[in-house]
């Protein structure tokens, strides 16, 4: 039987990171939910195995939006910063995520746990990072859910501060995924 590609569907996803304030003022400021909202790529396998089974997935790194209940002042404010200051989309447009290794148990019919292994690229560093998700796969279509921290001076980005160190986010995000493909 031959590989199958599954194209990801944005529209029909959602992936959010949690951001977490910290310092002296933490209790005023916000703990940012931000929507990615371009993205795509593709996974492929042999139906029935997932042998050579791979990810890729791109996302624009200037399609971020802060999705908080915060005034538009604020957003504005947020957005920029983490656009020109922390993800410095100028210089780095686009985050990359390759797998290099999937490793799969069936848990039920058409349901699975996967282990996900690849290279990150993020703000010019590329490491190793691994994912677990919970997959669902039914007649052409594939879905993925799942969350994983990452933090951001692994990829030499600085925590944003503000306020005199007063106001800052904490090192650590945390991504939620809920992804769909289509063959």
């Amino acid at each position: 039987m031959s590989t199958v590609r599954y194209r990801i569907d944005a529209s029909q996803s959602r992936f959010t990171v949690q951001g977490s304030a910290d310092g002296l003022l933490s209790m005023l400021g916000h703990d940012p939910v931000i929507a990615i909202c371009g993205f795509g790529g593709d996974a492929r396998f042999r139906p029935g195995t997932f042998e050579s089974a791979s990810l890729l997935m791109l996302v624009q790194a200037d399609s971020l939006a802060v999705v908080n209940k915060v005034s538009d002042k604020d957003r504005r404010e947020m957005e920029r910063a983490m656009r020109e200051d922390v993800l410095e989309i100028a210089r780095y447009p686009e985050i990359v995520f390759m797998s290099t290794s999937i490793s799969v148990n069936c848990t039920g019919e058409g349901q699975y746990r996967a282990r996900i292994s690849g290279k990150l690229s993020l703000h010019g560093v590329t490491r190793d990072h691994s994912i677990d998700a919970r997959l669902t796969l039914n007649e052409g279509s594939l879905r993925a859910q799942g969350e994983f921290p990452l933090r951001q001076t692994d990829y030499n980005i600085k925590p944003v501060s503000v306020a005199g160190g007063t106001l800052k986010m904490k090192d650590e995000l945390k991504f939620s995924f809920d992804i769909a493909a289509h063959a």
